[in-house]
């Protein structure tokens, strides 16, 4: 049973703005012996950010939400993953990352209902930017990169430590621009916190956090009542599931989705909206890349690709698992542990010629 109300955050900001490496750093702050829950939302239909984060242990438990329909005004989906959550983690504490093309406005409004209201308790929402972004007018005349700004409790500059590499003058440049932005979407009484991996998290940013989220409504506490609505809203929820076809987001085999592999050992799946379209690669376990052919492939994607703005992935290479982070220009690649299989992840703003670029990922493959 729930006996307090879940701190809960979400960390939202537009696509490759350093969302996952973040909640990675916060991890790290986890006390030992409490459960932190995290929920994700990808915009593509092949599910990577779980792998990225590489959460093994007992105190994590991660939930996936593929296909960009977390922040979808119905709101279904995220109600069935965070009930989920809650019945079986009963976290400590929730974080919550919607895709980089979402609108957490929509999640702020699901989580703000009132069987929720002593269920989580909501903290502070985040919106993370790279103020590279604003020269780019993909980012800064998006709807989404706005509204992400606007919903936010504490705006968090990140990447900080690159902008040295367009020389201190631009630097500062940069910052002022970031400056004249959000005044001018009138959010100069938003706190903004420079972030940079290097740095880690600042103990402003840790405690800003740990602040309630703003607007709230603060009703009388009937914690009772409040159970009861959930279990009700869980039985409207599942009822709604299985019309749509949603049942596994329900049952224990929901934590991994099975692939139907074609004769190649591959899985491909695509998906369109915000004015964006992605494709997804999934192999068989027993695929293994060799590392250096794989890299020159991405390499070559991200440099004859003007219109990709993301690339990820986590793939069993020859030299070990790769986990790969690419966004404008920005690329790291990390060992992991581990990982169920190779899975390979790329987000345009026009579609590209999918069935070439897989040919090339194929012969990427170690003889």
């Amino acid at each position: 049973m729930i006996v307090k109300a879940i701190p809960t955050n979400i960390i939202t900001g537009f696509l490759g703005v350093g969302k996952t490496t973040l909640i990675k750093q916060l991890l790290k702050t986890k006390p030992e012996g409490e459960t932190w829950a995290i929920l994700v939302n990808e915009f593509g239909e092949v599910g990577i950010d779980a792998g990225l984060l590489e959460a093994n242990n007992s105190g994590v438990q991660i939930r996936e939400v593929a296909g960009g329909c977390m922040c979808c005004a119905a709101g279904v989906p995220t109600q069935v993953a965070i009930n989920q959550l809650i019945a079986r983690a009963k976290p400590d504490r929730l974080l919550i990352e919607p895709t980089g093309l979402g609108h957490p406005n929509e999640i702020i409004k699901v989580l703000s209902a009132p069987h929720y209201q002593h269920v989580i308790r909501l903290q502070s929402t985040l919106c993370l930017i790279d103020a590279r972004k604003l020269m780019d007018e993909r980012y800064r005349g998006h709807d989404n990169f706005v509204q992400q700004l606007q919903v936010a409790d504490v705006i968090v500059a990140t990447k900080t430590d690159l902008y040295p590499e367009f020389e201190a003058l631009q630097g500062r440049q940069l910052a002022q621009e970031l400056t004249r932005y959000l005044n001018a979407l009138q959010l100069d009484n938003t706190p903004v916190v420079e972030h940079s991996l290097p740095q880690g998290l600042s103990a402003q940013l840790l405690e800003l956090l740990k602040q309630p989220r703003r607007d709230l409504p603060k009703p009388a506490i009937n914690l009772a009542a409040s159970i009861n609505a959930l279990s009700q809203s869980r039985s409207v929820l599942r009822n709604t599931a299985d019309t749509l076809g949603l049942q596994g987001l329900f049952t224990g085999e929901a934590s991994e989705q099975v692939y139907q592999f074609d004769a190649r050992g591959i899985v491909r799946k695509q998906n369109q909206g915000e004015g964006c379209f992605s494709c997804g690669w999934v192999f068989e376990p027993m695929q293994e890349f060799d590392f250096d052919k794989l890299m020159q492939f991405i390499t070559l994607q991200t440099q004859t690709s003007p219109t990709l703005l993301r690339l990820k992935a986590v793939m069993i290479t020859s030299d070990g698992i790769a986990g790969i982070n690419w966004s404008s220009g920005d690329m790291t690649v990390t060992e992991l542990d581990d990982c169920v299989d190779s899975r390979l992840e790329m987000i345009a703003t026009q579609e590209l010629d999918w069935d070439h670029i897989e040919l090339a990922l194929m012969e990427c493959l170690a003889s």
